[in-house]
């Protein structure tokens, strides 16, 4: 089974819905999940379109954050914090990008590894993820090169790469994130409670007839192709 998980690193609801997904992770083994980049605001003049002015971008968007808040069961979001910086909301560009760089660089859990950090930043620790000084944080805590990572960053490719994401999302009609599009044609949108997201997995398995894996709490389970839970 192949998840696509389309999400932009200044989407609040991503936030959650990016932990519940690597719970997904954990408990489904054989499931691939691909990391598609969505762009709210790719760059300043996308803030002002949608609110007028990035000061008023910043004060709309805060307000959404407490029901994100709610809707994360970690309860991670420091608003207080982000109500006091003197910066500017991020755009998208720069966090995408560097997600876009880390993937290529490395694999689907590179990219992962580096959209959850640059969400933590922004949402826990209050930086500015628009900053290349922030990127360079986050990229120096992980295993790659700055070096090899600013020549992939300032690559076209790369650029072209996000491009195409958000083509691939235009093309499934996605208009917001978080948004899964499971085996290209099955949908899950918004940040849903784990429990929704695995029955459909488990539906969506058991009805195409796909070898799913299960563990939790020490056991192995699979579905065979037959609609079988087997258990070892």
């Amino acid at each position: 089974m192949k998840i696509e998980f389309f999400h932009d690193v200044i989407c609040s609801f991503c936030f959650p819905m990016s932990h519940r997904m690597r719970e997904i992770q954990k408990k489904y083994p054989n499931v691939e999940i691909i990391h598609r980049s969505f762009a709210l605001a790719w760059d300043e003049a996308d803030l002002i379109q949608m609110f007028g002015s990035r000061e008023i971008a910043k004060k709309e968007i805060l307000s959404h954050w407490q029901q994100a808040n709610e809707n994360d069961s970690l309860h991670r979001f420091n608003i207080t914090g982000m109500q006091e910086t003197d910066f500017p909301f991020p755009t998208s560009k720069n966090g995408l990008l560097a997600a876009k760089s880390a993937q290529i660089l490395g694999n689907e859990e590179t990219y992962w590894s580096v959209f959850d950090k640059i969400q933590e930043k922004l949402f826990v620790e209050n930086k500015n993820i628009e900053s290349m000084a922030i990127i360079k944080e986050i990229i120096l805590e992980t295993d790659l090169k700055w070096e090899a990572f600013m020549t992939t960053f300032n690559d076209n490719k790369t650029l072209a790469a996000v491009n195409e994401d958000l083509q691939l999302a235009q093309n499934y009609g996605i208009s917001g994130v978080p948004f899964l599009v499971i085996n290209n044609k099955y949908s899950i949108n918004g940040a849903q409670p784990l429990e929704v997201i695995e029955d459909a997995i488990q539906t969506i398995a058991e009805k195409e007839h796909e070898p799913l894996v299960l563990v939790e709490d020490g056991s192995y389970c699979y579905l065979d192709k037959n609609g079988t839970w087997v258990c070892e």
